[in-house]
């Protein structure tokens, strides 16, 4: 193993002049945006390029709201698999487009919908909550789905007398758990960027900004989380440095986030979270979305998220149930 920091942190210090002009390539995504009469979503954690071509840059609860209200004819979603998946779900009368059909999730890979329903038959009794980092499948499973920006409210929403099952993210679920003081039963699964944050590895770079606040996302482990200032989803990290008189924030997710923060608070410096062999954390799911699968994917209308109707219909009642009750 390296020594800790031998390389230099990634940082987005404050922004100065005008930004960089679009390129060919986001011109012409613009220009077949309004031909497709599309809308673009991206997720946080999305290439800066392709986050100054969206019509909306969010969290997964946030994307989840815009999809259910969109009014153009095609969805362009920029992010992972089971988003597009929550995309089509909410507009089955859509054509919903990924830039990138394996752009999948290790979080979501490790709750397959057959191992769900097994432990279903086992425990009737349980009321499944599922993080949306899930399968279409394993929503139409649960009773209800949530987001790191809106599970303590859910959780907070189920009845006292049932016995819950948090699936996939067993970190999450644990910091939910002991924001609300529910017992819940955690299924194996997390999230394979967010544990390579290590507490050695945050020490570190503590050191060298003293004084920066530690923002990180729940999905990171209980240790890594008790370093932090604040323990927040994506969205919420935004206006927590809006808000926050320091100056530099040391930002413990994705890297994409950067790209966000540095956009909306550009008067600020935001620091990378680094593991304990880089000096940034990225998705390699995330990043198998280019600019130029984007434009491929208006022109071509290709690749298209489809599903079989009963599963779209049993998954949309706890997303409807999510988004009812997070108003």
């Amino acid at each position: 193993m390296p020594e800790l920091l031998d390389y230099e942190p990634v940082v987005f210090a404050p922004a100065r002049g005008e930004p960089e002009p679009l390129s060919p390539v986001q011109e012409n995504i613009l220009e077949l945006k309004k031909q497709r009469n599309a809308i673009i979503l991206a997720h946080n954690y999305q290439v800066g390029e392709i986050q100054r071509v969206a019509d909306f840059v969010g969290d997964s609860l946030g994307l989840a709201y815009k999809a259910a209200e969109a009014e153009a004819d095609v969805i362009l979603f920029c992010g992972v698999h089971f988003m597009a998946e929550t995309a089509k779900i909410v507009n089955p009368n859509k054509t919903v487009l990924l830039p990138d059909m394996e752009a999948g999730c290790s979080l979501s890979d490790s709750c397959p919908p057959e191992q769900l329903a097994a432990y279903k038959e086992k425990h009737p009794d349980v009321y499944v909550v599922a993080y949306i980092n899930c399968s279409a499948g394993v929503k139409a499973l649960s009773d209800v789905i949530c987001t790191s920006g809106n599970a303590v409210k859910i959780v907070e929403n189920i009845p006292e007398d049932r016995p819950i099952l948090f699936v996939p993210d067993q970190n999450l679920g644990q910091w939910v758990a002991s924001r609300t003081g529910r017992e819940m039963r955690l299924w194996p699964g997390s999230c394979y960027v967010h544990i390579l944050f290590t507490v050695r590895a945050l020490e570190q770079l503590k050191e060298k900004y003293p004084g920066a606040p530690v923002v990180a996302h729940p999905e990171c482990t209980e240790a890594v989380r008790d370093l932090a200032d604040e323990v927040c989803s994506t969205e919420k990290m935004v206006g927590f440095a809006r808000t926050h008189p320091a100056d530099t924030f040391i930002v413990i997710t994705e890297a994409g986030m950067l790209h966000r923060l540095h956009r909306e608070v550009p008067e600020k410096t935001f620091v990378a979270g680094p593991t304990e062999n880089c000096a940034c954390n990225e998705c390699r799911f995330m990043k198998m979305n280019t600019i130029d699968k984007a434009r491929d994917a208006l022109e071509n209308l290709q690749p298209e998220i489809v599903m079989p109707e009963e599963i779209r219909r049993a998954a949309y009642q706890p997303i409807k149930r999510m988004l009812d009750w997070s108003r």
